[in-house]
Parts: C-alpha cells; sequence; structure tokens
C-alpha cells in the first residue's frame, strides 16, 4: 500500500537493526525470560508476554515507521535483542518524548553493540525523523543501562529523576533516572 512507511533497516560495521522476523519470537521470549535480563523491570516474562509485548512492538513500527529494532549481529546471532525509539505514554513531566531504548540478551553484553547500534537510531532520530531531542529512562540502580546512555553523550540532571507511576509506591524499582540528548545543531537547523 502506498501509505504504509518505507522499511527501515540501519546498518553498523557490526550490526543490523531491521524489521522483526517470527523466528526471532523464541529468542526474544527466552531473554525477556531471563532473570538476569529482567533484573530492573517488575518481572521476567511468560512466553504469551512476550509475544504480546513483540505484536505490540511490531504494530508500533508498521504504524509509525519507527520503532524497537531487532538487533541482528551478522555471522554471530540472528537476533540479539531490539534497539530504537518509542513514544511512551505514562504520565510524567517530561512527557510527550521519543524514548530510545534497548534489551539484549545477557549473551551479548559487554561488547558495545548496545551503544553502536543506539548511535545508529539516534542518526537516524536527527536526520530522518526530524527529532529535537530524544530521551532515556531507567530504574536509578540499572548502572548497564545508565552507561549506554553515557557513552551516547545523554546527560542527566538529578531534578529530571522521577518516580516511575507504573509502580506501586515502595516498590525497590519505583525511582528512575532521566537522560536526554538534543539534536546536533546542524541537524536542528533543518
Amino acid at each position: 500500500m502506498a501509505d504504509d512507511p518505507p522499511d527501515v533497516v540501519l546498518r553498523t560495521p557490526r550490526l543490523i537493526l531491521r524489521h522483526w522476523r517470527p523466528s526471532d519470537r523464541a529468542p526474544f521470549a527466552a531473554l525477556n525470560a531471563d532473570p538476569v535480563v529482567m533484573t530492573h523491570f517488575p518481572a521476567p516474562l511468560t512466553r504469551a508476554e512476550s509475544d504480546a509485548l513483540a505484536d505490540a512492538i511490531e504494530a508500533r513500527i508498521a504504524a509509525r515507521g519507527f520503532g524497537l529494532w531487532a538487533l541482528e549481529i551478522p555471522e554471530i546471532v540472528p537476533f540479539a535483542g531490539f534497539v530504537g525509539l518509542s513514544r511512551p505514554v505514562f504520565p510524567a513531566p517530561f512527557m510527550p518524548c521519543v524514548e530510545i531504548g534497548w534489551r539484549l540478551a545477557a549473551a551479548q553484553w559487554g561488547r558495545g553493540y548496545a551503544t553502536e547500534a543506539a548511535q545508529a537510531v539516534l542518526l537516524h532520530a536527527w536526520t530522518a525523523l526530524g527529532l529535537d531531542e530524544v530521551v532515556s529512562f531507567t530504574a536509578a540502580g540499572n548502572a548497564r543501562s545508565r552507561a549506554v546512555m553515557a557513552r551516547l553523550g545523554m546527560s542527566h540532571d538529578p531534578a529530571d529523576d522521577f518516580d516511575h507511576p507504573q509502580m506501586a509506591v515502595g516498590h525497590p524499582l519505583r525511582r528512575h533516572v532521566l537522560y536526554r540528548i538534543a539534536a546536533p545543531a546542524a541537524d536542528r537547523s533543518r
């Protein structure tokens, strides 16, 4: 159909960010069931919950032309997780916004894949989507994701930190940190 958004594929020297495939479902369910991967989330996901999340991710990509793309590491693993952009909908002082996020299988951690893929996503956000700002947030104790945010050049102002409204009062993951990055001046002048 002529009105459908184009299929976006982002490439880096080591990675491919692409639309999801049916074969991505099983490894996605495995990483969502991994308590190590899900340490900074309320709980690991069941297969049905993981499949429902994949359905929602695919629907958002189809509707918007961007989203949380499947991460492929050629010659290593056909599906390592996701990296991409989303529009969160919960109430918070920084809404509306576009968030950059990632979730990778633990076997792929520590190799710079999240940072490399997120850099490609940010470039796409600035050049193809014309965004002025992208945010990222996570549970305050998620040092690994916070390190990726810092490597991306995102800034953190403790005054922006917030209690996630979808977490119960007193929940250890309720406190979240917010990081921001603005489009480079050259990209904002378009």
